[in-house]
Order: structure tokens, then C-alpha cells, then sequence
């Protein structure tokens, strides 16, 4: 488990047919009284091992475009032409989504939404999952789902998504309709998992609708309705060699900064 998030961006799912409003329309009609800021720091301390503690730093340029966001180790850099996002090199995921809520799981990178909220947000995605039958030596397929629910603030990231140009990408993406390079369709799948309001919970649950993995977040709000720190609860549900139920639980804090 991490706490990062952007690659989620451009990471997501199935294409949305019919949809005639943008990413920020949409964001603004979720949160109509949003406040923009702009996130500088995301610290990240471990319960369990201070190893994984670190701290994500999002850098920005002359003109209010973010340049970089790197945890230390790997970094991920933002380049434009004529103000417009062409391209983010590095090796860095530093705000995914999955990582930032330390979740083991690939479901906003591999799943399809099924069910929105009546804000617009991804409440219900399916994806697979592969897991290895040792008594029949094969690999199987496996179908989760992960429900996510939301409080009534906006998503904390969306202004600093605006500022790497990322969001005016999702406006777009009806250009992005008639294309079929990689890219495109990772930029279409993307618009359909963006999250207008910020994500409190997912619940995993595997094939058989019962619970793997939830992870839950409670977090402290400035006067503008932003996350300025938290707690994210990991617990992981299994079986032990002797066929009983056991859990495993991560915790981790997290602080936000942001710009003046």
C-alpha cells in the first residue's frame, strides 16, 4: 500500500457512448460552490513500517502548469505545447488512485463501471481478477467488483489535474471517439472513472460478493471543503491454511498542503 494518484488519469475504462458533457461540467454541477486549490504536498506515514512512509511533491511552472510530481524515487514530468499537455514522461505513479487509497487491487485501471451515483461519480466497477488453482495447475479467471462511496466535498485532486492540462484532455474526449491508438482509448476510459466528489471508501468483493479488502478513509477538511489530513484504514479478509477467517489491517496518515 501508497498513497499516490495520477496515472489514474490516464489509466481507466470503456468507452462512454452518449455523453454530452464535460469533465468540468460535470465537476461543477457536482460542486457547484468548489473552491480551486492547487495540492503541493502529500505526506504519507505508515503504522506499520516506516519504510513506506514518504512524500509527494507536485512542482510547478512559470505559468501555473504543473512541471513534475515525484515522491523522491520516480517522478513523472509534464510537457506542453502551445499550453496543451502532449505528453508525461518518468516513471512515477504518483497519484493513482489505487495506490494513493494503498489498495491491492487494479480496478480503476481494469474494470467497467456498472452503476454511477446520482452526483455522476463511478459507484459500482467490475473487473477481473487472476488467481491460481493449484489443485487443477491453472490459472482462473476471476470477476470483483468494487463499490466506492463519496462524501459532499469535491475531489481534492481536480484543480491539480486542471493545472497539468490532464482535465482539458477529458473535456475533449469526444475528439478521442474516432481514433483507436492506445492513448485515446486510455483517455476515453479515463473520462468514465473520474471522480467528481472525494472518495471515502472501497469496498473489494470477490466472486462470490463476499469482502476481500476495505479500505476506508476519515479524513479533517479546511474551510474550503479540501482534505488538509486523514486516516486511510486498509483490512484484508482471507482464509489461513486451516480454512478460518482472518483479517490484516494497514493504517496510514496523510497531510495535504497547498499552494497560496
Amino acid at each position: 500500500m501508497k498513497l499516490k494518484s495520477f496515472s489514474f488519469i490516464f489509466l481507466l475504462l470503456v468507452i462512454l457512448i452518449g455523453c454530452n458533457d464535460s469533465t468540468s461540467d460535470e465537476f461543477d454541477d457536482a460542486n457547484p460552490d468548489a473552491v480551486a486549490r492547487y495540492i503541493e504536498t502529500i505526506d504519507v506515514i505508515s503504522a506499520q513500517d516506516s519504510d513506506e512512509n514518504t512524500t509527494i511533491t507536485v512542482n510547478y511552472d512559470a505559468n501555473n502548469r504543473v512541471s513534475s510530481i515525484t515522491d523522491g524515487i520516480e517522478s513523472s514530468i509534464f510537457v506542453y505545447n502551445n499550453n496543451a499537455l502532449t505528453n508525461i514522461s518518468g516513471q512515477g505513479d504518483n497519484l493513482d488512485i489505487e495506490e494513493l487509497y494503498e489498495s491491492p487491487y487494479n480496478a480503476f485501471e481494469t474494470g467497467e463501471v456498472t452503476e454511477y451515483d446520482s452526483n455522476g461519480n463511478p459507484k459500482k466497477i467490475t473487473f477481473i481478477e487472476y488467481e491460481y488453482d493449484y489443485m487443477n495447475d491453472v490459472e482462473v479467471e476471476l470477476e470483483y467488483t468494487a463499490e466506492i462511496t463519496y462524501d459532499a466535498n469535491p475531489n481534492p485532486y481536480f484543480y491539480t489535474l486542471d493545472a497539468a492540462g490532464v482535465i482539458s484532455v477529458l473535456d475533449d474526449v469526444d475528439l478521442y471517439l474516432t481514433m483507436s491508438n492506445a492513448s485515446s482509448n486510455q483517455a476515453v476510459q479515463a473520462r468514465l472513472l473520474f471522480p467528481l466528489n472525494n472518495i471515502t471508501g472501497i469496498v473489494y468483493k470477490d466472486e462470490d460478493g463476499e469482502t476481500v479488502y476495505n479500505v476506508s478513509a476519515d479524513y479533517v477538511y479546511n474551510s474550503v471543503s479540501y482534505p488538509v489530513s486523514g486516516t486511510v484504514t486498509g483490512i484484508e479478509y482471507y482464509e489461513n491454511f486451516q480454512g478460518q477467517e482472518e483479517t490484516e489491517t494497514s493504517i496510514f496518515s496523510v497531510a495535504y498542503t497547498y499552494r497560496q
